[in-house]
């Protein structure tokens, strides 16, 4: 059973929080929140944004980064940060991978990219843009990593709800 874990450190717009919430629940990756956040975890934003799929989550909370290698201290850790020389889909993720995302308007802290150079990654974009949003940042490493493992337990086929397919191919 392959795992994928997704750390967000210190997020602040709960939307966000809730629309990657959304992405682990239907893709099966496990959630790792970094203290502090931006909001408390009742936010009414937050709950909404991951609508009804807070049951299919297997989120962890830690109260700061320290916390968080403590219990997790032999992961395999990418960075996804706009600092990086490296593009997210030139490495392999393996099984039980973590993906970090720093905070909406700073990124990562550069003493942990510093720690971990060879392991921080970029999605490619104009040079002109700052940053894509984080939910989608989150949403574009997950389908990566899950791609380069063919999908495990993910359905790869959808039903139309009045007609056939077989009907019309």
């Amino acid at each position: 059973m392959s795992t994928l874990n997704i750390v967000l450190v210190e997020p602040e717009i709960p939307q966000n929080t809730g629309n990657i919430a959304r992405t682990c629940a239907a893709t099966g990756a496990r959630l790792h929140i970094v203290k502090p956040c931006g909001f408390t975890v009742d936010d009414r934003k937050l709950k909404r944004a991951g609508l009804d799929y807070w049951y299919l989550l297997d989120i962890t909370y830690y109260e700061n980064l320290n916390e968080f290698f403590e219990k997790n201290p032999d992961g395999e850790y990418y960075f996804f940060t706009t600092k990086a020389r490296q593009s997210h889909s030139d490495v392999k993720y393996s099984d039980g991978c973590y993906l970090f995302f720093g905070k909406e308007t700073k990124g990562l802290p550069e003493e942990l990219l510093m720690k971990y150079p060879d392991s921080c990654v970029r999605i490619p974009m104009i040079s002109d843009a700052r940053s894509l949003n984080l939910s989608n940042s989150v949403a574009v490493g997950v389908y990566e990593a899950l791609r380069q493992w063919d999908y495990p337990k993910l359905s790869n086929f959808g039903q139309l709800h009045e007609h056939k397919w077989e009907d019309i191919l």
